[in-house]
């Protein structure tokens, strides 16, 4: 018997007969399915942002989108590896994260230890975003930990003892890893090492701007740590911070972070190097007028005679 089709009533997607034909010959069922979920969305979003949807991993949503790049039938973000979280982020629904949590024990216990980190009971949407973090962002669980006890630790010694993160602080810190290509434990093992000997030197830099011994906002924060990647010592952020209280009359982050920014560009980072070649060019002699001299000879002799004349 020949199968019918059932007219669901639902908001119909259309593919072209060209497109259908690339699939075919392809022969990839996730590239289909893949290419099925953009057109239902309209091809608004980005095709990881999938994977919730598809109950994907990021591999596998991956392998599948690129395929549909060979098939020119989707066209790569331009210079886009990995998104912001407020774009797009998948939506876990909740049997997706009960199946999840009945099949993975590595999910199970990083939601356990995640819960005796935070001190509380994570929603459907905070599992979610741990559930982001693994499949969307492929970040391993051991790393995802070592994410949590960090966002932990700063938002304590920013805030003081008994506060806590969000999981949406968490989700995108987690994003700034990933951009960081911070994926194993042994990575963030070293970018952790790297914070804490940033964190250390914090007050010396806050002193050189005379903000005294407060602890940094979080803006300001991250205008000191690109200073320090920079390889700017307190000292050139001093000379940085006169220009720019001299030229604004105040401490303007964004244009003492300009000239800081011109002087990285040129090469220059230490206080010697930016005193030797910030100043202004010597004047040039100015050309001696020859004709004046002659001018000025032929008085000279003149009077003599005359003088000589008068007996003087």
């Amino acid at each position: 018997m020949a199968g019918i089709l059932v007219d669901t009533g639902d908001e119909s997607v259309t593919l072209t007969a060209q497109a259908v034909r690339r699939l075919l010959e392809r022969g990839s069922g996730d590239a289909a399915l893949l290419y099925l979920a953009l057109l239902r969305r309209r091809g608004t979003v980005q095709p990881r942002a999938l994977a919730g949807e598809l109950r994907w991993d990021r591999r596998r949503i991956e392998e599948a989108e690129q395929v549909l790049r060979e098939l020119g039938l989707v066209v790569p973000a331009a210079a886009q590896t990995v998104l912001d979280p407020a774009d797009e982020p998948p939506a876990y629904q909740r049997g997706d994260i009960v199946q999840r949590l009945e099949e993975s024990g590595a999910f199970r216990n990083l939601t356990a230890e995640v819960e005796r980190k935070l001190g509380k009971k994570l929603t459907t949407p905070d599992l979610g975003v741990l559930l982001g973090l693994l499949d969307f962002l492929g970040l391993p669980a051991d790393v995802v930990y070592l994410l949590v006890c960090h966002c932990t630790e700063r938002v304590t010694r920013r805030y003081g003892p008994g506060r806590r993160p969000t999981l949406r602080q968490i989700e995108k810190e987690g994003y700034a890893w990933a951009r960081r290509g911070i994926d194993t434990q042994a990575r963030a093992a070293e970018y952790l090492r790297q914070y804490a000997l940033r964190q250390e030197v914090l007050p010396q830099y806050m002193r050189a701007l005379g903000l005294g011994d407060r602890p940094p906002v979080a803006s300001e924060e991250r205008y000191l740590t690109a200073w320090q990647e920079w390889g700017f010592p307190p000292e050139t952020v001093a000379l940085a911070c006169d220009k720019t209280v001299l030229r604004c009359h105040e401490l303007k982050w964004p244009y003492c972070n300009g000239i800081l920014k011109k002087w990285h560009e040129a090469g220059l980072h230490t206080p010697e190097e930016v005193q030797s070649q910030d100043r202004p060019a010597p004047r040039k002699a100015e050309p001696s007028d020859t004709g004046g001299d002659e001018v000025w000879k032929y008085v000279q002799e003149l009077r003599r005679e005359r003088g000589s004349d008068h007996g003087v």
